[in-house]
């Protein structure tokens, strides 16, 4: 097995703002450790870690601030036609990429995130020095506009651009809520078809098994495709203890099942401690909401992992409400590796994680009903509660550890480097 293997690590943000960011930094990690070289390509940003590669970076299409796409000025020549590029074909990076490639001369490359923002040149720029190529699947993205297979004007889960094509996307306005941008989001889906962009990538790690499958009816050959877990390196040296209130961790949008979320701590004692933020404002259309309601949660906003830390080594347990697809979400990781117990519900890749009455419990999406009585059945019974976070703790050490991870992609990264063409 060959270890020291020099990699270019592209994704679209350096620096972290959810979950596929503390991926990429953990796994350059876990890669170096090994003896890897890695070497990032992503879009220059003003909250980007420090890197003597950042020369090699793309230009960004604001300021280098803005971080979610409610916050883009896009209003002049330049980013305008930066925009279409990134979304479409863009020769920037194609060519900066391509400029990397012969001052490091990695043996593979491993993509993480480049929809929209880096664009799929990026596969042409290492097509053209033949250097395999490896695409890690974060969301739905490639198949939905939405990203998440949910259909915000209906309030469901929808596979319409699976099952009968993705120009309904720009019929159900699924890209930020615009006909405009979702026909322009459909066109780029036409033409990365017409350019067999699928064609051009040597292999997709995929998280989930759930996952997996929906891209396997989507067209891509199952040979491609490799289901890898996600692994959570946290390591905890403090006292575990379970205090008497629930935990939610994550983006606070209608997709994630907030409504349903509150609405099961409504006229309870039980308490509730939200962390997280919406780039829609949709915090504050739920905090409007329970204005004049009795309850007990308390929203802590968006708290880097550090700060979070304290909440998981002392909450009873965690929810995941999500009403759309997840893929492999990393709060459910971080809370096995305290020893918490998780209650989601019952969609998708959640499944595979929480094993209902094993792990933690799962409930019928939607149903604030029975979340309300199994928040009430854990916060009343500290014994169970214990028992499902070590058999979380155990799922995770098992499963989902660093060494698994490593240990297949690394195989794979092997497997695609000894097919590489000797120049």
């Amino acid at each position: 097995m060959q270890n020291n293997l020099k990699i270019i690590l592209v994704n679209y943000r350096y620096f972290i703002s959810g979950g596929p960011e503390r991926y990429m930094f953990n796994v350059k990690e876990l890669l170096e450790s090994h003896g890897a070289k890695v070497v990032p390509f992503s879009i220059k940003h003003n909250l980007n870690r420090p890197t003597e590669y950042d020369s090699y970076f793309l230009d960004p299409i604001g300021k280098g601030n803005e971080v979610y796409f409610s916050e883009y000025k896009i209003n002049n020549l330049k980013s305008i036609l930066q925009s279409f590029g990134r979304l479409f074909y863009s020769f920037e990076a194609r060519k900066k990429l391509s400029k990397l490639i012969k001052e490091i001369k990695p043996d593979l490359v491993y993509v993480l995130y480049y929809q929209n923002k880096l664009s799929p040149s990026i596969f042409d720029a290492a097509k053209k020095h033949r250097v395999p190529v490896v695409v890690r699947i974060s969301d739905f993205g490639n198949i939905c506009a939405a990203n998440h297979f949910y259909l915000s004007k209906k309030q469901e889960v929808c596979e319409k651009c699976l099952d009968k094509g993705q120009f309904h996307s720009v019929l159900n306005k699924c890209y930020h809520n615009s006909y405009i941008y979702s026909a322009f989001k459909y066109f780029s889906y036409v033409l990365h078809d017409i350019i067999k962009v699928s064609n051009k990538i040597d292999a997709f790690v995929i998280p989930s098994k759930f996952t997996k499958e929906k891209f396997i009816k989507f067209g891509i050959p199952k040979e491609k495709i490799f289901n890898i877990p996600t692994f959570s390196n946290v390591k905890t040296n403090s006292i575990i203890s379970y205090d008497n209130f629930a935990l939610f961790i994550g983006r606070i949008d209608r997709d994630k099942g907030i409504k349903t979320l509150v609405d099961a701590f409504i006229n309870t004692e039980f308490n509730l401690k939200i962390i997280g933020f919406s780039s829609t404002n949709y915090d504050e259309q739920i905090k409007d909401y329970l204005k004049d309601k009795k309850h007990n949660i308390t929203f802590h906003g968006k708290l880097t992992f550090d700060e979070i830390v304290p909440y998981l080594e002392t909450c009873s347990f965690t929810i995941v409400p999500s009403e759309c697809y997840d893929n492999f979400p990393n709060t459910i990781l971080e809370s096995f590796a305290f020893k918490k117990a998780v209650v989601a519900s019952d969609l998708g890749s959640l499944k595979e994680l929480v094993v209902h009455n094993e792990t933690g419990l799962l409930f019928e999406n939607k149903n604030s009903n029975q979340l309300k009585i199994m928040v009430s059945s854990l916060l009343n019974d500290k014994d169970k509660v214990k028992i499902l976070g070590e058999n979380g703790y155990q799922k995770l050490t098992s499963e989902f550890s660093i060494e698994n991870h490593y240990e297949s992609l690394i195989n794979l990264f092997n497997s695609l480097v000894s097919k590489k063409p000797v120049l």
